[in-house]
């Protein structure tokens, strides 16, 4: 059963998401190979993602976030949450570092067409490069990391999403 997209349009509709700082959709590339990812490629097609990021968190660069990302081609979706930090203005940097879920295979052993992750909650590691366009929308390019980080035994493929973001300021 798809799970992520009912549970991401409830976390978005949650009034924590009215006092956000933003809002951003993205599209990216679906199991990118990477030396982090190793059979990332038995799934494909584009994620569409949609997310909140809350404000700075007290006087720190920090800041809570929570998207979920759908696969238009039937493979694992995400939901996930975190803290990344911005550094930089019109040019910038923004790391972060979360926990998602998924609705595709925990198994430890690889399917033909799917890519069995090993645990159905996964470490969701990010960075971004983007620029400010003006003072209420960005764009970036994202790489998005999703694993166990062998916390769950070694069967770790990772799969690695590359894409562009769009962020509005609220």
């Amino acid at each position: 059963m798809k799970i992520v997209l009912p549970l991401a349009a409830a976390a978005l509709s949650c009034p924590a998401a009215a006092s956000a700082a933003e809002l951003f959709a993205g599209l990216h590339a679906h199991g990118v190979k990477t030396p982090l990812s190793l059979n990332s490629d038995r799934e494909g097609g584009a994620d569409i993602s949609i997310g909140v990021r809350g404000g700075r968190i007290g006087g720190t660069p920090l800041q809570p976030y929570a998207f979920g990302q759908l696969n238009t081609d039937g493979g694992t979706n995400f939901l996930a949450a975190g803290l990344s930090a911005r550094f930089g203005d019109r040019l910038y940097v923004r790391p972060g570092v979360g926990v998602a879920v998924h609705d595709g295979s925990a198994s430890k052993v690889d399917l033909p067409d799917r890519l069995a992750l090993g645990s159905r909650v996964l470490f969701a590691p990010e960075v971004a490069i983007g620029v400010q366009l003006n003072d209420r929308v960005g764009v970036e390019a994202s790489w998005v990391h999703f694993s166990h980080a062998q916390l769950a035994g070694k069967q770790n493929p990772g799969i690695d999403n590359l894409g562009v973001r769009l962020n509005v300021r609220l």
